[in-house]
């Protein structure tokens, strides 16, 4: 608000930034017919063709690749927390009928430089990846991440200067509100399904969140993985389809909320050399209970989850667990608004980066000339200091009960092949951390961005961290923060 009085009451040039981001500002919420919109970004979405090399028995002649089909859905998968409230007792994961598309479907460029993304179904396992643009040209893609917690995979093309999608803010999605999907079939054309937001994210009877959206577009399988527009022509979600052998639900289609990506995104962009972000932070949005573990005044910024080795954030001391406000004179929402400005540094200067660390702001002076150099650290000293102190002895005990955690730290095999230097491997859950979602072979990194190497440093944490806290986890070696409650 102080920005906005501030604008009003000095005039500002014609040409000025700030009035030039307002206009786009504007202009990116306005209405747009849905043919504009695919004569726009029809080009950005491409045609996936994923093949699988099954394994035949030992002594027997190899089995041709797979083609394209469904493939089941397992208990793990993030979508069958859904159909499980509506299956008849007894009925399990093995029998639900619960099928997505796979090894073939769309995606969509959201680089220049080729970075695609599209669901996991379609490309999860895949020895050989084949991406097809509309204007016939092929290539031959990588799987550079996939994300099973929201069903996301990113790919890659050895290709510059392609169309690309402009992406929105599923935070704002609402029930009723007009959406088109493109896809891009082996015609090298596009199919077009339009339809309404039939519901968004929900809460399930077993106390989950359903994070995804529902709509009523059309069923297309060559759609899925394709993007989800907004009438402003953003991209608010991934297209995903689901097909059930149940009479209640025999057909979905959802929308994986684009917001979801951002943590893929940004791994996939820190571990990017051509990519122009020169900070060297993964990192993910701020939810309610992530706010709450953190001690934030409410859920916004950009919560760091990793730092790269050597890059401009490691030296000037960024760490797990920073909550990054503002870069520069931009403030920072959610993580999608540090990718936008983090792409746009220039390398060889200077910028200021506004953080939160232990309920305290403070202003880092970060130096993108190179990741040696020293930056200065102030702290403006506005916090209440860190959690609510619950005491030791059997308080650490109890705490790390009620967690329900089983874990043991990092042998020299898992050191080696998780890439990590220390962390706890979980090797059994039973209590709220299973309700956060942690699973056997998740490994713990930190609480509240304090790094543990032992049970009793987990504990310990844990009993000092009030009602809720923030476990940094590492899955598939994509890491993302959850929040855990200690009620």
């Amino acid at each position: 608000m102080a920005s906005t009085v501030a604008a009003a009451s000095v005039p500002q040039p014609a040409s000025s930034p700030a009035k030039e981001k307002h206009a786009a500002s504007a202009n990116a919420s306005a209405p747009v017919d849905f043919p504009v919109i695919v004569e726009r970004y029809g080009p950005a979405v491409v045609n996936i063709r994923a093949t699988v090399q099954e394994k035949a028995p030992a002594g027997a002649a190899p089995a041709p690749a797979s083609g394209p089909g469904s493939e089941a859905i397992d208990g793990d998968d993030p979508v069958f927390a859904f159909f499980k409230q509506t299956m008849p007792q007894g009925q399990d994961s093995q029998s639900s009928g619960l099928r997505a598309t796979s090894g073939v479907g769309s995606g969509f460029i959201v680089s220049p430089n080729g970075l695609i993304l599209t669901t996991a179904h379609v490309v999860d396992q895949s020895d050989d990846v084949t991406v097809r643009l509309t204007d016939r040209r092929e290539f031959k893609a990588k799987v550079v991440a996939v994300d099973a917690q929201s069903d996301v995979a990113v790919l890659q093309i050895d290709a510059t200067k392609l169309p690309a999608v402009r992406l929105g803010d599923s935070s704002r999605v609402r029930v009723g509100e007009q959406v088109l999907t493109i896809g891009s079939p082996d015609s090298y054309q596009n199919t077009v399904t339009a339809g309404i937001v039939s519901a968004t994210s929900r809460t399930l009877a077993d106390g989950t969140t359903f994070p995804f959206f529902q709509t009523d577009g059309s069923l297309n399988p060559d759609n899925s993985g394709g993007p989800v527009f907004n009438r402003a022509g953003e991209v608010i979600g991934i297209h995903m389809q689901v097909y059930s052998d149940s009479d209640r639900f025999q057909s979905l289609t959802f929308a994986i909320p684009i917001n979801m990506t951002s943590k893929v995104r940004g791994q996939v962009q820190a571990q990017n050399k051509d990519s122009r972000g020169s900070l060297g932070l993964q990192v993910q949005d701020v939810d309610p209970g992530l706010a709450g573990a953190f001690g934030l005044p409410r859920a916004a910024g950009a919560l760091v989850i990793a730092v790269e080795p050597g890059s401009p954030a490691a030296a000037s001391k960024l760490k797990p667990g920073d909550v990054i406000v503002q870069v520069g004179d931009a403030p920072i929402e959610r993580a999608a608004d540090f990718a936008e400005q983090d792409a746009a540094l220039q390398t060889g200067t200077k910028v200021p980066v506004k953080l939160i660390r232990n309920r305290k702001q403070m202003a880092l002076m970060v130096n993108l000339a190179s990741g040696s150099n020293a930056a200065a650290a102030t702290g403006t000293g506005t916090g209440t200091g860190t959690g609510t102190g619950a005491g030791a002895g059997a308080g650490v005990v109890s705490a790390l009960d009620h967690l329900g955690l089983v874990m043991h730290p990092l042998t020299d095999d898992e050191r080696r092949t998780s890439g990590l230097a220390e962390g706890l491997m979980v090797d059994g859950v039973t209590g709220t951390a299973g309700n956060a979602g942690i699973k056997p072979g998740d490994i713990v990194l930190s609480l509240n961005g304090e790094l543990v190497a032992s049970q009793d440093e987990l504990a310990s944490l844990a009993a000092k961290a009030g009602k809720k806290a923030a476990l940094l986890i590492q899955r598939n070696h994509a890491r993302s923060f959850v929040t855990v409650d200690l009620k």
